[in-house]
């Protein structure tokens, strides 16, 4: 199978290697629970973006975004966090860097629930400063598989939750040799309002650095989260492959 990673490639294959598009895996460091790697957010994000550029012609995976803004985890251990501005600076500037050595396609695959605000700020400046690039991203993969998957499929919270049984699900599939099951223990909030968000401390809604039930967490699952997300990452990019990214609508009724 061939290469994709340009941690991995000489400069001539990635002149040569006829990529049009670029991936960015943007994760994290920080306590998934006592039972799943600090770098979970990361080795997910990265591995899903390998596995979509295996289905994707023309697929440049980058190297991954290893710690993001992680403040809110900052209770338990290990968390690294950079600032939001910086979060957001480093998201830029790698795009940016990306768009200068001629490829204007990229692909966000975001691991992490902090960094959802510091990439919609970052893709905003860009579109601002580069309105040729063209950005899509998958904000939250962990909302977004148990959309795909069939009811049933998870036994609580529909598999959500910080190193809950889906993430937890996922981690086994991926990196079983980086996770301590026995000691999987998550708490489910009951106490959220509907229809409105709280801004918390992930200290204020549990002790364990999980939310979610971990402990109904699979490799089945797992595989199945994975190969349903990389299916639908992959089958976007290319319906908009086969528009070369035109997402211009086409049915304006009237023009200023």
């Amino acid at each position: 199978m061939a290469n994709h990673e340009l941690m991995k490639l000489t400069a001539n294959q990635v002149k040569n290697g006829g990529f049009d598009k670029a991936i960015l895996a943007i994760g994290s460091c920080e306590a998934h629970g006592p039972h799943i790697a600090e770098g979970c957010d990361t080795i997910v994000s990265y591995e899903l973006s390998k596995r979509v550029a295996d289905k994707v012609d023309g697929l440049l995976v980058l190297p991954p975004m290893t710690v993001g803004y992680s403040g809110h985890y900052d209770t338990f251990p290990f968390t690294l966090t950079l600032g939001y501005e910086t979060t957001v600076q480093v998201i830029y500037d790698i795009v940016a860097s990306v768009l200068r050595n001629g490829i204007n396609k990229i692909f966000l695959m975001n691991g992490h629930d902090g960094n959802i605000a510091p990439i919609e700020i970052a893709s905003r400046r860009i579109k601002e400063d580069y309105p040729d690039a063209r950005i899509a991203c998958l904000g939250q993969w962990w909302v977004t598989a148990g959309d795909l998957l069939p009811k049933g499929t998870f036994e609580v919270w529909n598999g959500q939750g910080h190193a809950g049984e889906g993430e937890t699900s996922i981690a086994y599939y991926l990196f079983p040799q980086w996770c301590e099951p026995e000691l999987a223990a998550g708490v489910v909030p009951d106490h959220l309002p509907e229809h409105v968000e709280i801004k918390w401390d992930f200290s204020e809604l549990t002790n364990t650095a999980a939310t979610g039930d971990p402990t109904k967490a699979t490799a089945e699952k797992g595989e199945k989260m994975t190969n349903a997300l990389v299916d639908c990452v992959a089958k976007a990019i290319q319906e908009l492959d086969s528009r070369n990214w035109d997402y211009t609508s086409t049915n304006a009724a009237t023009k200023f």
